[in-house]
């Protein structure tokens, strides 16, 4: 059985229920963001979503903050929902992961702007192509700063068929074109596999 990848509050299972489902699906999320996860360079790390993975953002909300009506779920499946990517598109949480007051006081004013040079590159030679990220519409506002850049941003990639189809040939890598900090990775099988899904109907 598929399921939309829109999640409704039907899909989120009330505090005993999920309980019960916890281990088995945490488990599942875990394996799953290890494919879906990419490092860039020394601090930057990408997690791409889907609809499991923000289900289970939502769930373990609601079970550390106790959240049993209605309206306290549904506030959280506002917040969150429009990360999973529609068919065509790509979405992914960007951590920045800084871990001293050192590096925080240091990178975080030189990192401005990082949300917006996250560039996807897919195929080789003539037939390849490159997307750059955008910040995620509904948590922008409350992320970007003009003198000092968030630790977590979200981003989303908008890819033509063409482009969808570059990814599926091959290869993919990922680069950051900001003037403070600039790398690139290749993903391997595994994430490309997770992306293709994504981006397919």
């Amino acid at each position: 059985m598929t399921h939309s990848r829109h999640l409704t509050l039907d899909d989120i299972a009330d505090v005993r229920a999920y309980e019960r489902e916890r281990p088995e699906f945490r488990a599942h999320v875990i394996a799953l963001k290890k494919r879906r996860r990419v490092h860039l360079g020394d601090f930057i790390t990408l997690v791409f979503e889907n609809r499991d993975t923000i289900r289970f953002q939502i769930q373990e909300m609601a079970r550390i903050e106790k959240l049993i009506t209605d309206e306290a779920i549904q506030g959280e499946l506002d917040t969150y929902r429009s990360l999973i990517p529609a068919p065509g598109q790509l979405s992914a949480t960007l951590f920045l992961e800084l871990t001293s007051d050192d590096q925080l006081r240091e990178w975080l004013p030189k990192l401005v702007g990082i949300e917006r040079s996250i560039l996807l590159h897919a195929g080789d030679g003539d037939s390849g192509v490159t997307v750059r990220a955008l910040p995620e519409e509904a948590h922008a506002a409350q992320l970007t700063r003009e003198e000092l850049t968030a630790s977590v941003h979200y981003v989303r990639w908008e890819l033509t068929p063409d482009e969808v189809a570059a990814v599926e040939r091959g290869p993919v890598r990922l680069s950051v074109d900001h003037l403070a900090y600039g790398t690139t990775t290749e993903l391997d099988g595994q994430t490309v596999a997770e992306l293709v899904t994504d981006l397919r109907d």
